[in-house]
């Protein structure tokens, strides 16, 4: 079989260490309850050998270039049925899984946000991700209050899911070597899928309060007329020292 072509276009850095391929592999946790896999983006399939080894899982494929799935469905015929020439930010999930299932995947740079807030979106059937991503995502997305990392990404993801940093990827490990360092993280659904506060509020003030993030939340929320609902202690933070539960609060306050 005549190797994939990475196309920058795509985002494309495929891993060629076997070894870094099986630890993200060995990051997911089937204890969790879910037998379905989605990998996302698996190239000429690094992750794909150590995920088909696994009794336990049902492996699943979406990759958006179409020579990658031409190269997967000759190196896998066994998948057949399950490898899907698409877009994972456009797919519909209940269409495919019936079940819960779990993420995984060396997702291209250029969507790692996006990719994120699908899973979010999704995160009734999601209980489970593990993805390399550029290393300063995986630690936005991990972040505590009180640095200037901590952002949406940050408070929207933990809100639904428990983060934890695995581990740094060097870029010589990749053909072509990206630019960046790479970081694998782990996303484990907490107990609830849901927040006890109004959700759609809970993002647009979240979303407000970072978009000025430099201001006072006085300032920054002023299009919800915090004044009088929100006590003045608060109103003087800015959003980076807030944590979730502090959002949920400043929401349900709101909602009154």
């Amino acid at each position: 079989m005549s190797l994939v072509r990475a196309k920058k276009h795509l985002g494309q850095h495929f891993l060629t260490d076997k070894n870094i391929a099986q630890k993200i592999v060995e990051g997911l946790r089937p204890s969790l309850g879910y037998t379905d896999v989605l990998e996302v983006g698996p190239g000429m399939g690094v992750l794909t050998d150590f995920l088909v080894k696994k009794e336990a899982y049902k492996t699943h494929l979406i990759d958006i270039d179409g020579e990658s799935i031409e190269y997967l469905h000759k190196k896998y015929p066994e998948l057949k049925d399950r490898i899907v020439h698409g877009d994972f930010l456009a797919m519909d999930f209940s269409s495919v899984f019936k079940e819960q299932f779990a993420i995984i995947g060396n997702f291209p740079y250029n969507i790692s946000s996006q990719i994120i807030f699908k899973i979010i979106e999704n995160r009734a059937m999601v209980p489970e991700m593990v993805g390399m991503f550029q290393k300063e995502v995986g630690e936005r997305v991990a972040a505590k209050p009180g640095g200037k990392e901590y952002g949406i990404l940050s408070v929207l993801t933990q809100a639904y899911y428990k983060i934890e940093y695995l581990f740094t990827v060097k870029p010589g490990v990749f053909n072509p070597p990206p630019k960046v360092n790479s970081g694998v993280i782990r996303l484990t659904r907490k107990e609830s899928t849901s927040l006890n506060c109004n959700e759609k509020l809970f993002f647009q003030v979240v979303k407000a309060a970072f978009n000025q993030r430099r201001k006072q939340l006085r300032n920054a929320l002023s299009q919800f007329q915090p004044k009088g609902k929100i006590d003045d202690v608060t109103l003087e933070l800015r959003a980076e020292k807030l944590s979730v539960e502090d959002f949920i609060k400043i929401t349900q306050l709101l909602e009154q």
